[in-house]
């Protein structure tokens, strides 16, 4: 950010509306918002530095995102590609052995859980 303001954004600022000034004027803060505080600076400097700032912190961030999503595919790529052949899965399968049968016991019912139903009564207001 420079101390003066460049002509295009001297004119993007004239073009604001009032709610958007606003918006841009609580989003100012730091060494602009002091300066236009005591005067140092006019209205319209004061948001033209603001937008060069955002235009820049945009930039950068803009920047920095197709870094990560570079990054991102090129790990996605290389989780794709196999760096070795893998063998087929071996199937498991269950042996089927006769045992004989011993007469056991009928075994006793467990107990479920019991639940309770809860009924409720609508009570009317005596008139």
């Amino acid at each position: 950010m420079t101390k003066t303001t460049k002509a295009d954004y001297l004119t993007k600022v004239k073009q604001l509306t009032k709610e958007e000034t606003e918006r841009l004027l609580s989003r100012m803060g730091g060494k602009l918002d002091r300066r236009l505080e005591k005067n140092k600076i006019s209205q319209e400097e004061a948001l033209a530095m603001q937008l060069e700032l955002e235009d820049e912190q945009l930039q950068e961030w803009r920047k920095v995102m197709i870094d990560l999503k570079a990054k991102e595919a090129k790990k996605a790529a290389k989780a794709k590609i196999p760096s070795k052949k893998k063998s087929p899965a071996k199937v498991k399968v269950k042996s089927k052995l006769k045992t004989t049968a011993k007469t056991k016991t009928p075994a006793k019912a467990k107990s479920s859980a019991k639940t309770t139903v809860v009924k409720t009564t609508k009570v009317e207001p005596s008139k």
